[in-house]
């Protein structure tokens, strides 16, 4: 029997009970959609981490307070340990020294609070970081109104401030015409003077969602929680290294390390400060994302499974049906594979046009999730790619084909004679 025929007759069979059809359909479409719709969700939350994280700039090294958990042995408790020293502008000057770090370009000290800010009435949290000039060339920021931080403003400790564009549009409605209004944090007024340039992202890599402040100003006006009794007024919380090239971060690094031991008189082997390279962190932002993506993926899929153990349910109830028809097939000389490929053509339609359907609602999810999380002021685009799409598909014709197989077998098996007699 040609394939054109068996996929006539199979039309003819599923459209001959419309409801039972549509409803053996359903756990088709719902597990495509689900599929598709979940690993959109993952691989565009991995793109945007890794857009975020790659707008920082590059060949970035990340210098932070207190021992490294991995990649040098920590300090303990008790005696013997080291004295756990903040970094300070002091320990940013020596980086920045060409004889201490050859390898470093540019060097920017960096302090980060957390605070409430108000404005036109509304009001947000979001991260403010006390930075110096230096800042805007190693993280690339380009402003779209303004101007950026000058020295005299951090040497004046200058109550100013530039606005990531998430914050502007939380608390103005707008990004444009900004410059000389008022911007309160921590119930403390700034003048704004610059507006930054989108660069997408989201969650805590959303680098839109950020205000710029001079250094000084956040070290003296905006107090950080958890600080030490008697700290270094210097002090900052982090200290950003670009080095001259991606091929001299590891030199860089070495070199860092070098600089800071001495200086904090470390033990070998043991140090105060930790040092993250911004390969590992994108690296491990794309292990993480990577993982979840799968495991989306992998739950939606359990529901392709329940639907096709849907089709083989209503397959077995079809062949109970039509014992009769298929008894009188077979004494008219159809052969056993016929009566088998007619029976799978039937359970391959149905998971088929499942999948069929079931595609074009996952893209509608996915957009749906898009326009959601951009109408909350989340720069997120869930990613339908082709892989995605015709694994999602071809796996729920391979399911309707497998679930088919044991009702087409039982079909295919049936006596002529036993058959014409059942009742």
């Amino acid at each position: 029997m040609l394939l054109g025929q068996n996929l006539v007759e199979a039309l003819e069979s599923l459209t001959s009970n419309k409801l039972r059809s549509a409803l053996t359909m359903l756990g088709i479409v719902i597990g495509v959609a689900a599929v598709i719709a979940l690993v959109s969700v993952g691989q565009g939350a991995s793109a945007s981490i890794t857009n975020s994280m790659n707008s920082m700039g590059t060949n970035l090294i990340f210098v932070s307070p207190g021992a490294a958990a991995v990649g040098g042995k920590s300090a303990s408790p008790g005696a013997g340990a080291p004295v756990t020293r903040p970094l300070t502008l002091e320990d940013a000057q020596a980086l920045a020294n060409p004889a201490n770090v050859p390898d470093a370009d540019q060097v920017a000290p960096v302090v980060e609070r957390r605070g409430t800010v108000n404005a036109a009435g509304q009001t947000d949290t979001t991260t403010v970081m006390g930075v110096d000039p230096s800042y805007q060339g190693l993280e690339s920021i380009t402003l779209s109104e303004g101007s950026f931080i000058t020295a005299a403003q951090v040497a004046g400790r200058a109550p100013v401030a530039i606005l990531g564009s998430t914050v502007a549009t939380t608390l103005f409605g707008t990004t444009s015409g900004l410059v000389g209004q008022t911007v309160r944090i921590q119930n403390q007024p700034f003048r704004i003077i610059g507006v930054e340039v989108s660069k997408g992202g989201s969650g805590f890599f959303n680098a839109d969602d950020q205000i710029l402040v001079p250094l000084t100003t956040a070290q003296t006006r905006l107090g950080g929680r958890g600080e030490a009794q008697g700290s270094s007024p210097d002090q900052v919380n982090m200290i950003l290294v670009q080095a001259s090239s991606a091929q001299t971060v590891t030199a860089a690094v070495t070199e860092i390390t070098g600089v800071l031991e001495t200086r904090h008189h470390d033990v070998a082997g043991v140090d105060d400060f930790s040092i993250t390279k911004q390969s590992d962190m994108l690296q491990s932002a794309t292990q993480i994302t990577g993982v979840l993506t799968i495991f989306l993926g992998g739950i939606a899929a359990i529901s392709l499974l329940v639907g096709g153990i849907g089709i083989m349910n209503i397959m077995l109830v079809s062949v109970t049906e039509r014992t009769r028809e298929i008894g009188l097939r077979k004494a008219l000389g159809a052969r056993k594979r016929d009566i088998l490929a007619q029976f799978l053509t039937e359970s391959a339609t149905l998971s088929l046009g499942g999948g069929i359907v079931g595609l074009l609602l996952g893209v509608g999810l996915a957009w749906v999730i898009g326009r959601i999380a951009s109408s909350s002021g989340t720069s997120f685009v869930p990613v339908v790619t082709l892989t995605s799409v015709l694994l999602a598909t071809l796996f729920a014709a391979a399911v309707g084909l497998f679930f088919g197989i044991y009702p087409a077998s039982r079909a295919a098996g049936l006596e002529p004679v036993e058959a014409l007699r059942y009742e």
